[in-house]
């Protein structure tokens, strides 16, 4: 932000309290704001009214009220065959190859950072604006612009960020980074927003109930059939309901008693067969990933010494990235890690930078 004719901004507003006090403190820092809704899917009357997510009535009639509040122009812009073509079909095809999907990220980095900012381009506005926990700083010396964690620890949300490209980061703005959950309720609530108290969304956006192998069977007209349950000698140990139904590291779930707790461990999905182990074996020591994004760095061509997490709640844990190819890398974590699963995300970070990221193809 060099000169006041940057100073416009396109802010994604879902209905929530947090895309709501982002529009409000980008209006309050001086730009010129408009408001959109990315409409990505049409919910049927099973879920209207029960719905905790993005894209139902309600939540496009709280952004439209809290744009009306704030005096600024909104619209709803559809988007629904991109999230399908991007994040539904990615989404079944991930599972029908035995991996586990992360859709949030895939909507991250097609439509509300991608898609999004085409819009605000053709709009004639700088910036877009959206709810993220996370912080956005250009640093001198490195020459880039960088991703950082949120200041409150419990809602940051860096781990499905870790995609976007410095054109996207300089474009991008995050006014909720350097605040608290709590603060930014209370902000809401003077302002007098309609949705100051409103539940934050839960669950997969286009899942709302939870059972995706339903949907799947419903999306895709196809039924995924029973299988064998197998002991790591390949013993066969039980039945199954479909290998989609489950993930590397579930306990809970299996739908068959056993003297002692097993775990998944491994999936065939050309044999429809699912893995029982110990807890044991469900850890590893390393991984391999794919579709990398750096972003601290422009390239990774020597070790480096990183923490990294696979899964959205994890914690950190030390760990050496090694370059493999242009495209893939090997994590090899100082102590073995649970539950590596194909088809999540490994972020790397140093400190509260995020160093990078990629999909992870396979644990070693």
């Amino acid at each position: 932000m060099n000169d006041t004719t940057d100073r416009s901004a396109l802010i994604a507003m879902s209905g929530g309290v947090d895309s709501s006090v982002a529009a409000l403190k980008t209006l309050q820092d001086g730009f010129r704001c408009e408001g959109t809704t990315m409409r990505l899917y049409h919910w049927d009357g099973r879920y209207r009214k029960k719905v905790r997510t993005c894209c139902s009535d309600r939540d496009m009639n709280d952004a439209s009220e809290v744009a009306v509040h704030l005096d600024i122009p909104y619209s709803v812009t559809d988007y629904e065959a991109d999230f399908r073509d991007a994040v539904i079909d990615k989404f079944v095809r991930i599972y029908e190859q035995g991996g586990t999907p992360n859709p949030c990220i895939d909507c991250n980095r097609v439509l509300k950072f991608e898609k999004l900012l085409e819009l605000a381009h053709s709009k004639g506005l700088y910036y877009i604006v959206t709810g993220h926990y996370a912080r956005i700083e250009y640093s001198e010396e490195r020459d880039r612009f960088l991703l950082k964690k949120a200041i409150d620890s419990t809602k940051d949300q860096s781990y499905v960020l870790y995609m976007l490209t410095q054109e996207q980061l300089a474009h991008t703005l995050f006014p909720l980074g350097s605040l608290t959950k709590s603060e930014v309720r209370k902000i809401a609530a003077a302002e007098g927003f309609v949705n100051s108290d409103k539940s934050d969304s839960q669950d997969i956006c286009f899942i709302p109930d939870g059972d995706y192998v339903g949907f799947m069977e419903r999306y895709t007209g196809k039924s995924y059939p029973e299988g064998d349950f197998i002991d790591t000698d390949g013993n066969v140990i039980g039945r199954h309901k479909g290998a989609v139904h489950y993930t590397i590291g579930q306990r809970k779930g299996l739908g068959v008693a056993f003297g002692e707790p097993r775990y998944v461990c491994a999936k065939s999905m050309e044999d429809n067969t699912v893995t029982l182990s110990s807890e044991n074996k469900v850890y590893k020591n390393a991984l391999i990933a794919d579709e990398l994004n750096f972003i601290s760095i422009e390239k990774l061509d020597k070790p480096m010494k990183i923490s990294a997490k696979t899964r959205y709640r994890q914690k950190e844990a030390p760990a050496t990235i090694y370059p493999e190819s242009p495209d893939k890398v090997r994590v090899v974590f100082d102590e073995p890690q649970r539950a590596i699963t194909p088809g999540q995300a490994v972020v790397f970070y140093d400190g509260d930078i995020v160093v990078g990221g990629g999909n992870i193809v396979t644990a070693v």
